[in-house]
């Protein structure tokens, strides 16, 4: 049981004064120690060190007002509704207490707990954590692979079909061809599907992209956005200062010397002249449909397009402002640091995730990241995940084996 220094101090004191009373010939009863106990570990631990009277009256209310949605012993069968049965007694017991004032928006669950006085729901909750948990689901999620699952090794499995025009690392060898690196995912997910759509005219990158998913489509973003980006060995044929002068009226989209702040807008640092060239050309004939680039581009005559293209070869290059993606793996490890290894809390005010419903998983991180649930830490914990982070973290979960715990106060030494 996790309890503050103080907390757990007050307990030890209380249980050995309790000790010391019956060597002389006196024992509290169970319930007086009880109620010692929580006159330090406050009300929410009722729960925890419920009689087994209380468990069979907590079955009866349960039974009643519960079981329709959660099962019959705690085990749900109705989507959304999470299993209750091994579950931590303060957790639940907050949640009901929650659910009863409002705190949590659901008014299905309010209408049940609405009428239950306080008895009921610490009786119920510690009914529920006294049960065997749910049996781990091992047959979800087993579409993900290990490598979907790391998104930077997925995107370099799935960019090896690349190489040979991007080159090795996204820095490309082959005029005429894109380096990939330097470019904000945002924006090179947005140029692989209008190749896919047909918005990009262009019958190789249509071919290749088309047999790509989405979701690797992502990955290969994150995987070029973490290469260090490097100046393409390939040749410029127009006049760098020429081009400098031509870049004032580039940088307030582009950036100062072709580096990006916007997501959406790629850098132009580094970029191979004769792509940069031929783009140019594009949006000025309409191949390639932007009106903000066709305005700036019809102004341009065939030596302006190469000297523009001249001088952002030559520029110096920044990696993109992305950071490494979590594999699973890795999320989970931050997620145990609460929830206990392998998702099976040990304190008893933390939920237990293992073996959980996968959707229910699902749906409670996304109203985490969208506030509908309120919870700074989980707020912050949820904000960077994906939605294939969120698919992944919780069929991750669903898989593990779930564990009851429990709880006791331990005696002095």
């Amino acid at each position: 049981m996790r309890m503050t220094h103080g907390v757990l101090t007050s307990v030890l004191v209380v249980l050995a004064a309790a000790a010391a009373s019956a060597m002389l010939g006196y024992a509290p009863s169970a319930a007086a120690q009880l109620a010692a106990v929580n006159a330090v570990a406050g009300d929410d631990l009722r729960a925890a060190y419920a009689s087994a009277a209380d468990v069979a009256e907590g079955k009866r209310v349960a039974d009643a007002s519960c079981a329709g949605c959660h099962g019959a012993s705690g085990i749900s069968n109705t989507k959304d509704a999470p299993h209750l049965a091994g579950q931590r007694p303060g957790y639940l017991y907050l949640e009901l207490r929650a659910y009863q004032s409002g705190a949590r928006g659901n008014s299905t669950m309010g209408a049940v707990v609405r009428n239950l006085n306080d008895n009921a729901l610490v009786k119920a909750a510690a009914y529920y954590a006294s049960l065997d948990p749910a049996q781990a689901s091992p047959a979800v999620g087993t579409k993900t692979t290990p490598a979907q699952i790391d998104p930077a090794q997925a995107g370099k499995a799935a960019s090896a079909a690349c190489a040979g025009c991007h080159g090795d690392a996204g820095v490309s060898k082959m005029p005429g061809t894109p380096s990939l690196t330097g470019l904000d995912p945002q924006y090179l997910v947005a140029a692989m599907k209008a190749y896919k759509s047909g918005t990009r005219k262009n019958d190789v990158m249509k071919a290749m992209v088309s047999a790509i998913p989405d979701a690797d489509l992502g990955n290969i973003a994150f995987y070029y956005a973490l290469q260090k980006p490097g100046v393409p060995q390939t040749p410029a044929a127009g006049d760098p200062a020429a081009g400098k002068s031509a870049s004032a009226a580039c940088a307030g989209c582009h950036g100062d010397k072709g580096v990006s702040a916007n997501p959406a807008i790629p850098s132009l640092a580094a970029q191979d002249a004769l792509y940069v060239a031929t783009a140019l050309r594009s949006y000025k004939d309409g191949a390639r449909s932007d009106e903000t680039m066709k305005g700036i581009a019809a102004g341009l005559d065939e030596p302006a397009v190469k000297n523009l293209a001249a001088f952002y070869v030559g520029q110096q290059p920044q990696a993109t402002n992305v950071r490494k993606p979590l594999s699973t793996a890795e999320w989970a490890q931050r997620c145990d640091r609460c929830h206990g290894v392998n998702g099976n809390s040990t304190d008893p005010r933390l939920p237990a995730l293992a073996a959980q419903r996968v959707e229910y998983l699902e749906r409670v991180l996304h109203a985490y990241q969208t506030g509908e649930r309120k919870s700074p830490q989980m707020a912050a914990m949820s904000d960077g995940l994906t939605g294939r982070d969120v698919e992944n973290l919780a069929a991750y979960y669903a898989r593990q084996k779930a564990r009851a715990v429990v709880y006791i106060a331990l005696p002095a030494k």
